[in-house]
């Protein structure tokens, strides 16, 4: 069989690196990630490790383990107890830095094209690490769009836009659009969502809090950081429903409610306690579904192993009070803690959302260590109840990254699984995919009238980046063009996070993390590499 992890585009590729990592410990397991080699375009596996592509559409990665027997992906898996972590990623203050543009060209699309500023902009700031949530800035007066621009946008485009001040200058926005700070000091935010009272809630993973920030005056800045509720570790999301502030956090969902408009949280209450505690991907995002149930999606303990607990690698769905539906698809599960799970095989689903006509989207972030160019991200996976998404056994092929349409196998001695090459078929493969170690995290349609036309519907993902490939992926928030119904698309909105396109994002002075759409129409990005909040706004050509 031809051998693809050692070829690409018909020539042998050199190595350039090799890996040699600790076994997980697993009778099944031991030893995979042993003498792995990571090639330019592709790679090669060991003799543990084997790789095949079904009809095109989906990869096995598989163990080849004498004695082990792998599941089809309709039933449980059988434990790994040890985790697969990144290394802990300290926050970066200040720096000199010299911005470049984005680290690949954007894809084109449809008027009006969006794309990365080519310019280097050359600052020096301090980024504050007091407890300060107000940027110290002088408000300006309101600025309205350019004449002419009036009749693209809704009047809410005449957006008020503070002086610029030196973080938001090393940031890159396309033409008639501006960034500004917003809010700064905070320790890790990461999502956020606006209150019925138009004000911008933002969940602290670090600090375990949530605070409110409103802008009650409208000049572009947060006019106070209001504790909402604390002592919530791992706290990394909020929605609103039905009057009350859920949150989630590790090993819980809490809500608080402030029934007598005083801005004091008197209520609080835990919903549900049924899901994954810290430890692996230890974020826990929430989000109500148009049916009324609470979803949250926890993520796995391990890096390409199976998981103990049927929670991890999930998206589970509660009623609001925190039981579980009678109608999830594992309801009548032997295994309690399967019943609470809608979808699996989701390695680290970071966010989802709903689209207006019900469907559900997430993100995905695939097995890591398997090389420079795989597993692709996977960034919109159309996710129904009772499917699952691949992982750990198949993933999404990159066009141009992998021959579709073939069946290999790193050492020719071992047959491919019958029963394994039936699950990857059954396996839902991506709706839109980007290049590995691009880290999708937060992500949001715009629904707002205050962009022009052309953004509507459209989706904006933060783009984590890269911490250790070794043709480092850019941090920054990407447009995903939405047409029909499906992503078509995607190109660099915000930019400007690294100082070189050989920098690290995990070494950036800046990484965003979540996205919400703000009730003035705005874009507000987190930065949980340096507590700081951006807010764009379109401003006219």
């Amino acid at each position: 069989m031809q051998d693809i992890c050692a070829t690409q585009q018909g020539k042998a590729q050199e190595p350039i690196r090799k890996f040699d990592f600790e076994s997980t410990g697993n009778a099944c397991h031991s030893d995979r990630y042993r003498n792995f080699t990571d090639r330019h375009e592709g790679v090669t596996l060991s003799e543990t490790f084997r790789k095949m592509v079904h009809n095109g559409v989906a990869i096995a990665l598989l163990p080849v383990v004498s004695g082990c027997a792998l599941p089809s992906l309709s039933r449980n898996t059988e434990p790994v107890t040890e985790a697969t972590t990144e290394p802990a990623r300290e926050p970066t203050a200040a720096a000199t830095a010299t911005v470049a543009p984005a680290d690949d060209a954007p894809t084109a699309v449809s008027e009006p094209t969006v794309a990365a500023a080519e310019e280097a902009i050359t600052t020096t700031t301090t980024v504050s690490t007091s407890r300060i949530l107000v940027p110290t800035v002088t408000p300006a007066e309101a600025t309205a769009p350019a004449e002419g621009d009036a009749a693209a946008v809704s009047p809410a485009a005449a957006a008020v836009v503070p002086p610029a001040d030196a973080v938001a200058e090393r940031l890159q926005v396309p033409a008639g659009f501006a960034v500004r700070l917003f809010a700064e000091g905070l320790a890790k935010p990461r999502l956020m969502t606006v209150g019925p009272d138009g004000a911008l809630y933002v969940a602290d993973q670090d600090a375990g809090t949530v605070y409110r920030l409103p802008d009650a005056d409208g000049d572009g800045l947060a006019d106070s950081s209001d504790v909402v509720v604390d002592g919530l570790p791992g706290a990394h999301s909020v929605e609103w429903f039905d009057g009350w502030l859920y949150v989630a956090a590790y090993g819980q969902v809490q809500r608080v409610q402030d029934a007598d408009g005083d801005g004091t949280y008197e209520a609080q209450e835990l919903v549900t306690d049924n899901i994954p505690g810290a430890g692996g991907h230890s974020t826990r995002t929430l989000h109500f579904g148009p049916d009324g149930m609470l979803y949250v999606a926890a993520g796995s303990t391990t890096n390409n192993d199976p998981e103990s607990d049927a929670r991890r690698a999930t998206i589970m769905r509660f009623n609001p009070d925190g039981s579980i539906p009678a109608d999830n698809p594992f309801a009548d599960s032997a295994d309690e803690r399967r019943r609470t799970v809608w979808a699996e095989g989701l390695r680290n689903s970071v966010d989802f959302l709903f689209l207006p006509d019900g469907r559900l989207w997430a993100n995905h972030n695939g097995s890591d260590m398997l090389g420079n160019n795989v597993p692709p991200e996977e960034i919109v996976i159309n996710v129904e109840g009772g499917n699952h998404y691949g992982w750990p056994y198949c993933y999404t092929p990159v066009e141009g990254v992998v021959p579709p349409g073939t069946e290999e196998v790193r050492d020719e001695r071992v047959e491919l699984n019958p029963e394994v090459l039936a699950s990857c078929s059954e396996a839902v493969p991506a709706l839109f995919t980007d290049l590995a170690h691009y880290a999708p995290l937060g992500m949001a349609q715009y629904t707002a009238n205050a962009f022009p036309a052309a953004y509507q519907g459209n989706l904006f993902v933060a783009y984590h980046g890269s911490w250790n490939s070794t043709e480092p992926r850019d941090c920054r928030v990407q447009m995903v063009v939405v047409q029909d119904g499906q992503p078509v698309s995607s190109e660099p909105f915000l930019t400007g996070f690294r100082e070189s396109e050989s920098q690290q994002c995990s070494q950036a002075w800046g990484r965003p993390a979540g996205v919400a759409v703000g009730a003035d129409g705005a874009l507000y990005v987190s930065d949980d590499q340096n507590g700081n909040i951006y807010r764009v706004v379109y401003v006219g050509e």
